[in-house]
């Protein structure tokens, strides 16, 4: 049986539909665990299997996807059994036929947003890997991926603990964005970088919205590109869930789909098998090409992508302890905050990504640029630069970064291309490469621009494309050699006509002279005509900046010079208290939300929750409990936080992680607070009491309601996941509270949402129910006699406060 890789490479491939709405069809009770069918009823399981292989699909999804060692005692006999189900099903058949072992979310949110550290949802993953091996697999499908950095989790697993091709699938909704933010950009940059095999989307939404997110994805993906709708959207009639479009029209739109880049097509929630013989009848013979190299060099963060491209790229230097004084001394220190705050003004300022430079002799490196990195990625989401010259520091960064990085750096040195290589091609990133060699560096361009092309050829051993090199000529200060400048731009000109990106740090030319800010600003200026793609600079130089936008302006980089415009307006007035993509656009990527902080200002506190940065919302808070009450503090600075974050994230300004960070900021500031407040039973006043319904052990939407709640002030019952219907009613009846929030990710638990409500009803009509889920429709709430559906946790927090505001 030839590879499912080169199979993909010939033709268009056929995956199968939905799993549970088969296992329903089959007589799966409300609450009952799909999973345990492996070994309960393994006949009706292949059975399943058989149907969608008869309907003529080349892989089955193993009935896995629940299944790891947080949810299971013997995940492991579930899994194999899984696998070999569904191994000897495809056996029968005369023709290839493949096997995908499903893994699907674990339903928690990883550090910093959750608890769950990304070391520990790694193993667990790995050990569901080392379960299925040797148990006949053909390949791993990672599906129904929310997040970019479990998505890496995942990935990183399955590639350390199998040879077997990895194929991913994320969530997108109908705005194109993954649940914390990501767009198909940014999970295009981060998943070519970890050398998946294909990628794409899955779930949430029909094939009628999915067709502009395929189309999306299909302009930065080098992969094959696998969609897998659901049947529309769910909806209950007379008693059963049915979804909103049958085989007919469903592959109608897979014909779309195919055409606009569709090199894999099956289905997801409430698909069967006719609508998979569909699919294949009116696609299998449409013109079939795979996706072209798109020769994009992408570096990404966990909700979008930038391009180094044309359009030049500000790094942000200024988390660089070279020459700051400050910066060293809060290193030494451990002072997280210090760092925290250079990011987000140079955020402020406008840089497209940040520079994180944390060696010093005298500290732990590796230690400390692994926290600096996972801090930096709680309070903003600009791309980062892991700037470090250890390649173990470098390993522990790359390995935690939530996106695909800009490293800095490589050179010429045989050494240290051998030590660096290894970990661009595990990780995925693109590489700063100096123009130094054996023998240093060289005077003029000719011998730099020969190092430059060694290193391009010596990447290629290991996989990693011209376009993922950004050569730095380095521009030596003109106070000692003259002619450096002109050496400089002569390599970037050069490598500008060969297709080479290149990236400098502008400031060093000037060392030795004074008024540096005019040379710098000049050369900048200089380098980006010869066609520098990227400056390592000070955000903070009013000349450099304006050289910036008068360039990008000028060269009719900045469209109907919008962009310079703007930035002369803002110089004129003082900066908003939350940037967003909408006024901070970046060059070449989708953009991203950065947030500053005003340490000058009374509002201090509110801006430290905005940002989401606790440790000094809790700081602030203790200082100003000194000279105010805390009832004015929670009015005058928590809550405005609060609603500010809220209304942005509500208008798709901001995305989930920002909300939570900020949330728990909130929270920290919160507890606080109430230390100097009375003790009393007040907060029981306004009960929430929370549960993920019984049969369905996915949590990750209840637990961001709990949080938001909890920094708003709310008393919160958090009852878990997978509770029966009787535990709520009567944990709500024993408590006295008259608002319960209900939470199901998977259409076959939405009928044991349905008895809860119903059994809650009988005993006390005054309760209130919201419900919520990925499953979930505001048609389908009505349905089963919810009182409130809340597609999102700033929807859940707003109806609590409308409760109990009566």
């Amino acid at each position: 049986m030839k590879p499912i890789t080169e199979l993909i490479r010939e033709r268009r491939v056929y995956f199968d539909g939905g799993m549970g709405s088969m296992i329903q069809a089959l007589g799966l009770q409300p609450g009952e665990e799909p999973s345990l069918w492996n070994l309960e009823h393994p006949e009706k399981i292949a059975s399943i299997h058989r149907q969608y292989f008869e309907a003529g699909c080349d892989v089955v999804f193993t009935n896995t996807f629940g299944i790891n060692r947080t949810k299971f005692e013997n995940y492991d006999e579930l899994i194999r059994a899984g696998v070999k189900i569904a191994r000897a099903e495809a056996d029968r058949f005369d023709e290839d036929k493949y096997v995908a072992l499903d893994i699907g979310p674990l339903g928690q949110l990883l550090e910093p947003l959750g608890k769950l550290p990304f070391e520990e949802a790694l193993e667990i993953y790995a050990d569901t890997v080392r379960a299925a091996e040797g148990a006949g697999a053909d390949l791993i499908i990672i599906e129904t991926m929310n997040d970019a950095h479990e998505t890496k989790a995942a990935v990183l697993a399955a590639k350390e603990n199998s040879s077997l091709p990895v194929f991913v699938s994320n969530v997108f909704d109908s705005t194109g964005r993954m649940m914390t933010g990501g767009t198909p950009g940014a999970m295009a940059a981060l998943l070519e970088g970890l050398r998946v095999d294909a990628v794409g989307m899955n779930c949430s939404l029909g094939p009628d919205h999915m067709v502009k997110t395929v189309e999306e994805y299909a302009k930065y993906t080098s992969l094959p590109l696998l969609v897998m709708p659901n049947a529309g959207l769910p909806k209950v009639v007379d008693g059963r869930t049915v979804y909103s479009f049958g085989p007919e029209i469903f592959s109608d739109y897979m014909v779309q789909i195919a055409e606009k880049g569709g090199c894999i097509l099956g289905g997801c929630c409430g698909t069967t098998p006719e609508y998979i013989r569909q699919t294949i009848e009116k696609t299998k013979d449409l013109p079939y090409r795979l996706p072209e190299d798109k020769g994009m060099t992408l570096v990404s963060s966990y909700t979008h992508h930038l391009e180094i491209g044309d359009d030049p790229v500000l790094i942000g230097e200024r988390i660089n302890p070279t020459g700051k004084k400050k910066l060293k001394e809060a290193l030494r220190a451990g002072d997280m905050e210090y760092i925290l705050n250079e990011g987000l003004k140079q955020a402020d300022s406008g840089v497209h990504a940040l520079d994180v430079n944390v060696g010093l002799p005298e500290i732990d490196e590796p230690a400390m640029i692994y926290e600096a990195v996972k801090a930096l990625q709680a309070v903003t989401d600009l791309p980062l630069q892991i700037d470090t010259s250890d390649p173990v520091a470098l390993e522990k960064a790359m390995r935690i970064y939530n996106g695909k990085p800009l490293v800095n750096s490589v050179n010429g040195k045989q050494a240290v291309m051998d030590k660096v290589f290894p970990l661009i091609q595990k990780y995925g990133g693109a590489v700063v490469a100096l123009t130094i060699g054996e023998e240093g560096i060289p005077e003029g361009a000719e011998g730099r621009l020969k190092i430059a092309l060694d290193i391009i050829r010596e990447a290629e051993k290991y996989g990693i494309p011209k376009k993922d090199i950004i050569v730095d000529p380095l521009a030596m200060a003109i106070s000692s050699i003259q002619s450096s400048a002109n050496t400089a731009l002569e390599v970037v000109r050069e490598l500008n006509r060969q297709g080479v990106r290149t990236i400098m740090g502008v400031s060093n030319i000037s060392f030795g002279l004074p008024k540096r800010d005019l040379i710098n600003s000049v050369f900048f200026a200089n380098a980006m005509s010869a066609g520098l793609n990227c400056a390592i600079m000070n955000p903070f130089s009013v000349p450099m900046m304006d050289a910036y936008h008068a360039f990008r302006a000028l060269s009719a980089k900045d469209l109907n010079c919008l962009d310079y415009i703007k930035y002369t307006e803002e110089r004129m007035e003082p900066s908003p208290s939350l940037v967003t993509a909408e006024t901070k656009p970046s060059p070449g990527g989708e953009g991203g939300s950065r947030r500053l902080t005003d340490e000058g200002s009374q509002n201090g506190l509110k801006q430290a929750i905005v940002s989401g940065m606790t440790e000094k919302a809790v700081r602030l808070t203790a200082e100003l409990l000194d000279t105010a009450e805390p009832l004015e503090i929670i009015g005058g600075h928590i809550v405005p936080a609060l609603d500010e974050v809220g209304k942005a994230f509500e208008a798709g300004k901001i995305y989930l992680p920002q909300l939570l960070m900020s949330a728990d900021s909130a929270a920290g500031a919160f507890e606080k607070v109430k230390e100097k407040l009375p003790a009393s039973d007040e907060d029981r006043g306004r009960m929430v009491i929370l549960a993920t319904v019984q049969g369905d052990v996915h949590d990750i939407g209840k637990n961001i309601v709990k949080v938001l709640l909890q920094s708003y002030g709310f008393y919160v019952m958090d009852l878990g996941k997978d509770v029966a219907p009787e535990t709520i009613r009567d944990a709500a009846l024993e408590n006295g509270c008259k608002l319960v929030g209900l939470s199901a990710l998977m259409t076959t638990t939405v009928p044991a949402m349905e008895e809860t409500i119903k059994l809650i009803r009988e005993a006390d009509p005054a309760i209130k129910v919201m419900v919520g889920g990925a499953v979930l429709t505001q048609e389908y709430a009505d349905k089963i006699g919810a009182d409130r559906y809340s597609p999102d946790a700033m929807d859940a927090v707003r109806y609590a406060e409308e409760f109990y505001s009566k």
